[in-house]
This record gives C-alpha cells, structure tokens and sequence, in this order.
C-alpha cells in the first residue's frame, strides 16, 4: 500500500468510486447526484492537500486535508476520507487516517474537526477509536436513503 500526495492524474483513478460512495447517499451529506466537475472541485480543491492510496498502481483511496477556519482560527483541520467499496475493510481507511492526522500535526494544525459524521457511519467506530469524541449531535439532520432521518456528529480531536 503506498501514500502519496495526489496529483490532477490521480482523479479519473479517483472519480469512480467518489462517485460510487456519494451516489450511495450513506456517508456523505454532499449532493448524491454530483457532477464530475463539481465533485472535483469539492475533492481537489486548491485549498486542500489530497492524498491517494495506490494497489498496484491503482487509486483504492483518498483524503483531503484543509484548513476548517479562516483567520485565528487557521490550525484547526478539516479532512475527508473516501475507501473504494471494494477494498473495505482490510484496514486501508485507518492507516490513511493515521497518516493524514501525521501531516496535519506536521503542518502545524493543532486540531481536527468533521462537521458532519452520519451516525450510521461505519466509519464512526474508526474515528472515535483514534482519539476523535462527538462533540455535538444534530438529531435527524441527515435523510438516509434507507433507514430515514439519522443524527450527524460533530467529531473533534486535538492533535
């Protein structure tokens, strides 16, 4: 497994399974019905440092890192992390977590938030068990396609 920045290649190795992930409408509180263009500019904003995790040459997963804030409040992280579907759960999403937590403490940032964890998340248990706690919970904020209203979390964690 390899851990790279991203560059404007790595997006079409990207792109399928951001979209596979957002079309789902589970995880992510993004349009499901997002536009390449548009989701590229969300991901590979020129505000963020995005990584990219390669099998055999082939992009199986990515983060963004960014600032949250603007101003005084500049070192405080924000992040998203995206594993293709089919190379869940073979422990890629924890160590690209562990390595884009390394890179927002080697940048200077002092904390980390995620404004918006569906609490359904399976990602969640991951999160919490890296040092993350809920800080705030906005019940019934987010329509899953399947199970209804469910809360979302504010998760934070000081690096």
């Amino acid at each position: 497994m390899e851990i790279t920045d991203a560059t404007p290649d790595d997006w079409p190795g990207i792109w399928p399974f951001w979209h596979e992930i957002v079309a789902a409408g589970e995880t992510y509180a993004w349009d499901r019905n997002t536009d390449e263009r548009t989701a590229r500019a969300l991901w590979m904003a020129p505000t963020s440092r995005v990584f990219v995790v390669r099998e055999n040459g082939v992009p199986v997963a990515s983060a963004y890192l960014r600032p949250n804030y603007g101003g005084g409040a500049a070192r405080v992280a924000n992040a998203g992390f995206m594993v293709a579907p089919a190379h869940a759960g073979r422990g890629i999403g924890r160590r690209l977590a562990e390595h884009v937590l390394d890179q927002a403490r080697n940048a200077g940032y002092r904390a980390m938030v995620f404004n918006a964890v569906v609490a359904t998340n399976p990602a969640l248990g991951l999160w919490l068990s890296l040092g993350f706690t809920i800080t705030g919970t906005l019940p019934g904020a987010f329509d899953h396609p399947r199970l209804g209203p469910v809360d979302l979390h504010i998760l934070h964690r000081t690096l």
